[in-house]
């Protein structure tokens, strides 16, 4: 491909010197992913957006930021405190990293409430409303006093602050209010008040127009109620944020033991950040820092909504004018085509399914039919995250109550996932299931599952490997790509990728598969050299590839040469990115951009042209379970497969990388100083991806359908030089 979407080079002052400095050949880790979660914010702001999708961006860069500060922040505060000093890959100490991310995410913050705030304005002139302190009608009013009376008040619990009642446990997450009250000519007091979780943070006020009101809000409507015979004086909100990681320790002899003392430990984690209401006094301010021992924390006075992660609530108001055209997945019919026979389908051919364009069900009946199939006699499952509600986890437990040999690798070290996973894990057990937690150091990462079945001439295995989580909430929102196959070569690499997580067995003469943590790095390095090979004997050169985090300095590194050496380079990074692309003799053929929009990029494809001129039939073609970062390649269990099915790569390289580098309007361009600028279409030529494929059939999973119908449209893409 002479390249795949039309975005201009990034403009440089000419004659600026080949940057040589870390901190100039790689942006900062913390830094990328904050200018990442600005751009999930500004899509609270795409007027393209209905209103309540617009609030639901909001609610996600407020979660994305929580998260931030309970695992990143959190661990950079760690290394402060054991005095840790890490030069970061850009240059920076621990405390200079903290000092950027501090003031960046302040500015984050106050982004997102002057967000609010037009957001707010608007959806009241739609008719959704969150009232504050202004009174309300009469049968509003009393509608409110008697819900807060009897379903409110019963589950609150005041607790005073004095030596006989020492300042309480705060858990992460957790909204409080505070207040200094007086009775008559007595001493002032202090109640402090915890928000529970039980409650839902907005109550929805009865009537034909949505009106909310927060839980806070109503509360300090009703001090008098709640505190009678007191006069208020003061008082403020306060949320808290706790170091959440959890640490693996080399010694642990009983990994889910750990696990469940690390999760009741987490809970305790110490406060990183502290999110203040700015009304909030001074003394008591103090109050709550003391009692928080919460001295190191960073501290935010945040104006208008503490928590803007609750504001998911609203979203869920029926109104689907204000959202997003509801859109049902296709289910692919090559697989209706065979009866819906999933093994019949893919032993005639290998599929690759385009989520959540094309259904999950169709994984979920691949595992069903195995559960069900008297000729299945084993099934072997990596598990990652799975959701609270999955029929992943029940066609397992059916298959080894069926009598089948069923292996379950849970990965407990999923984090945020690791009580969900314990849990599932000791159902799979008591159905009979080999529960196999994998390795203490390394995270099983890679999504793959087999079948192993018994046919007329000898068993056959069955494969899939996935680029997403065997999560059924998530595939609907997240864009990844399963790959279906019955390819014995695949199987028996499969098998001894199994064999390596369940008994430590390390798999020699791979035919497909290439794993981390031995060889995905350096296999990924050579392919980049065969693009530097090519460039240099003027044959044609290309990488496009397709990911959600580069961070690894070797692989940069590589990309760099790659660049010296001619090869035109494509990448679609979503999140954190650390190379720094266009700097004349350093990257100027590298381009970066970002898609965030309706659905979460999540796929890994790699594409390299391999010596072949458009449309590349040559070129090698890759999915895989990892992005280009030290954790994916050193510490975790990874694989990288191979696409050589025809219509399977056509799908690959030119309808899903095309369309990917194609699209205007959900993208945004990282330019050589760090800042990205959102790609603006030319007049007739705006291009969204996600508005494509949901209105587009995939190549691979049309079967004859595809013959009979409207044809998949053409792509194409060239850069102008």
């Amino acid at each position: 491909m002479d390249s795949l979407v039309e975005s201009g080079a990034a403009e440089v002052v000419p004659g600026t010197e080949t940057p040589r400095a870390p901190e100039r050949r790689y942006f900062n880790r913390e830094l990328s992913w904050l200018a990442f979660n600005r751009r999930v914010l500004e899509e609270a702001c795409n007027g393209r957006h209905p209103l309540l999708e617009r609030l639901r961006f909001l609610s996600i860069s407020a979660s994305n930021l929580d998260e931030f500060f309970m695992v990143r922040v959190a661990g950079l505060k760690t290394h402060q405190e054991l005095g840790v000093e890490e030069i970061s890959v850009d240059g920076l100490t621990t405390a200079q990293q903290l000092a950027a991310v501090t003031a960046q995410a302040d500015r984050l913050v106050l982004s997102q409430h002057e967000v609010w705030v037009d957001l707010r304005a608007a959806l009241t002139a739609a008719g959704v409303t969150v009232v504050g302190k202004e009174p309300l009608d009469e049968a509003s009013e009393a509608w409110l006093d008697q819900h807060f009376r009897e379903q409110i008040f019963p589950v609150l619990t005041p607790q005073a602050i004095d030596p006989a009642h020492p300042f309480p446990f705060i858990p992460n997450q957790g909204f409080s209010l505070i207040f200094e009250l007086q009775k008559g000519r007595a001493a002032p007091v202090q109640e402090l008040l915890m928000l529970p979780r039980a409650l839902p943070r907005f109550v929805r006020i009865p009537g034909p127009e949505a009106r909310f009101i927060a839980l806070e809000t109503l509360i300090r409507r009703k001090t008098d109620y709640l505190f009678p015979r007191y006069e208020l004086l003061r008082g403020g909100a306060f949320r808290v944020i706790r170091d959440s990681d959890i640490e693996v320790e080399e010694e642990a002899e009983d990994l889910v033991r750990y696990f469940r003392t690390a999760i009741k430990r987490r809970r305790r984690g110490k406060v990183v950040r502290l999110e203040l209401d700015p009304e909030m006094p001074d003394e008591l301010v103090r109050v709550v820092k003391d009692g928080l021992g919460a001295g190191g924390a960073i501290i935010s006075q945040t104006h208008g909504v503490l928590g803007m992660t609750d504001l998911a609530q609203l979203v869920d108001e029926d109104r689907p004018d204000l959202k997003f055209v509801a859109f049902d997945p296709r289910f692919p019919e090559r697989i209706r085509e065979h009866g819906g026979d999933c093994f019949a389908a893919i032993k005639a051919k290998d599929l690759l399914v385009h989520h959540p364009y094309e259904s999950f069900e169709v994984v979920v009946e691949f595992l069903k039919q195995a559960a069900a199939d008297p000729d299945v006699v084993a099934i072997k499952q990596t598990l990652y995250r799975a959701g609270k509600q999955s029929s992943i986890i029940r066609a397992l437990i059916d298959a080894a109550e069926a009598g089948k040999s069923v292996t379950a690798v849970v990965e407990l070290k999923a984090r945020f996932d690791e009580e969900q996973n314990l849990l599932w894990a000791s159902a799979l057990e008591r159905a009979g299931v080999q529960v196999v937690y994998g390795f203490i150091d390394w995270k099983t990462h890679a999504k793959v599952s087999m079948v192993v079945r018994r046919e007329a001439k000898g068993y056959r295995t069955y494969c899939h490997f996935g680029t997403g989580n065997y999560h059924p909430v998530t595939a609907r929102i997240y864009t990844d790509v399963s790959y279906f196959t019955s390819d014995q070569k695949l199987g028996r690499d499969a098998a001894k990728l199994f064999n390596y997580i369940t008994g430590y067995l390390e798999p020699r003469n791979l035919r497909q598969l290439t794993i981390s943590p031995h060889q995905l790095r350096g296999e990924l390095l050579r392919l980049i050299d065969v693009e530097i090979a090519n460039a240099r004997a003027g044959k044609p050169s290309g990488i496009w590839a397709k990911m959600n985090s580069l961070v690894d300095p070797a692989v940069i590194d590589k990309l760099y040469d790659a660049s010296a050496a001619g090869v035109p380079i494509d990448l679609v990074i979503r999140g954190i990115c650390c190379l720094r692309p266009g700097v004349p003799g350093l990257s100027e053929t590298i381009h970066v951009k970002s898609i965030v929009g309706r659905f979460l990029e999540h796929a890994r494809l790699w594409c390299f042209a391999n010596g072949d001129l458009l449309p590349h039939p040559a070129a090698r073609v890759f999915i895989s379970s990892a992005d280009w970062m030290p954790r994916n390649f050193d510490r975790r269990i990874e694989y990288m497969l191979p696409i050589a099915t025809a219509t399977v790569h056509a799908q690959l390289l030119e309808q899903v990388m095309v369309a990917n580098l194609l699209d205007n309007q959900q993208s945004w361009r990282l330019k050589p100083d760090g800042t990205y600028e959102r790609l603006a279409a030319k007049p007739g030529e705006a291009f969204n991806l996600h508005d494509y494929f949901m209105s587009n059939p995939s190549l691979s999973g049309r079967g004859q359908a595809l013959k009979k119908g409207r044809r998949v449209p053409k792509l194409r893409f060239r850069r102008g030089r």
